[in-house]
């Protein structure tokens, strides 16, 4: 037999750590070929941005919305105190306010109620006539200094009710024995404080808010009366706060109390059927 040379056992451990190369490299192979593939990676989700909030708009004072605010100034001027933040901020914002009258029924031919109907039902003609108070500016305390002369606006019937239709009709109730109750005069109105000649804008000067309408007597409801439907905005008096308040006869009197406004619409409403019955702009400038 013959020996293995050293050149022959070299030749058979390199052909032996090729063949282990080939193999190895074959099986690596196959065994990536034979893998699973890796899921896909999962996707990242970006919340798209919150929007940015839209301003809040300023809710419209409604009829009760100022009795209330007229109580907390009322309350504040009694005590001796200062106006409310809630009363001072209320300068700016709009207003609607509801002004129910001619509950009773119709008014006589010389009736001189500043807010009256009547209906000629041979005729079919209604007429209604509304005419706004007139103040100086001393009934409201105001001196010299304010430059406010004088002020135009309406009484607030009823102003511990924030209905704004004509409560329902019932008798009156008394008890027996008992002296009949004299009831106050009007404690709250909602009026436009002028300075002086050069602020003409939105004065009526006396001039009622005036309306003749034909209507069938068929088509015709006055049940409920009517209402005059007053809007714009809450305006500070005199550069103060937007509800003054005075107690001529003392301090045991209830305060008598007036909303500063400026009145952009007046507008006439029959409440049992719905309709607008007239509207009447009133142009008044900002000063």
């Amino acid at each position: 037999m013959q020996e293995p040379s050293v050149r022959t056992s070299r030749l058979a451990i390199a052909g032996g750590f090729a063949a282990i190369l080939v193999v190895g490299g074959a099986g690596f192979f196959l065994g990536r070929a034979t893998a699973p593939a890796p899921p896909p990676p999962t996707p990242v989700v970006v919340p798209a941005p919150a929007p940015a909030p839209a301003p809040e708009t300023p809710k419209t004072l409604e009829r009760g919305d100022l009795i209330a605010l007229v109580q907390r100034a009322a309350d504040a001027f009694a005590s001796g105190a200062a106006a409310p933040k809630a009363v001072t901020d209320a300068a700016g914002r709009r207003f609607d306010l509801l002004l129910p009258f001619g509950c009773g029924g119709p008014s006589e031919a010389e009736s001189r109620q500043p807010m009256q109907w009547r209906y000629d039902e041979a005729k079919g003609t209604l007429r209604v006539s509304v005419k706004p108070t007139t103040w100086t500016g001393a009934e409201w305390g105001l001196d010299d200094r304010s430059g406010i002369d004088s002020a135009e606006g309406f009484w607030i019937a009823r102003p511990w009710s924030s209905g704004g239709t004509c409560p329902q009709r019932a008798a009156p109730i008394a008890p027996r024995g008992v002296e009949p109750v004299t009831l106050p005069g009007q404690t709250l109105a909602i009026a436009q404080f002028f300075k002086g000649e050069s602020d003409r804008d939105g004065r009526r000067n006396g001039r009622p808010f005036e309306t003749v309408q034909r209507i069938v007597a068929d088509s015709f409801d006055g049940s409920e009366g009517f209402r005059l439907r007053v809007s714009g905005r809450i305006d500070a008096i005199a550069g103060t706060a937007p509800v003054r308040c005075v107690q001529p006869a003392g301090a045991e009197q209830r305060p008598i109390c007036a909303i500063g406004a400026r009145i952009d619409t007046v507008q006439l409403e029959n409440p049992a059927t719905g309709e607008s019955l007239a509207i009447w702009t009133i142009g008044r400038s900002a000063k």
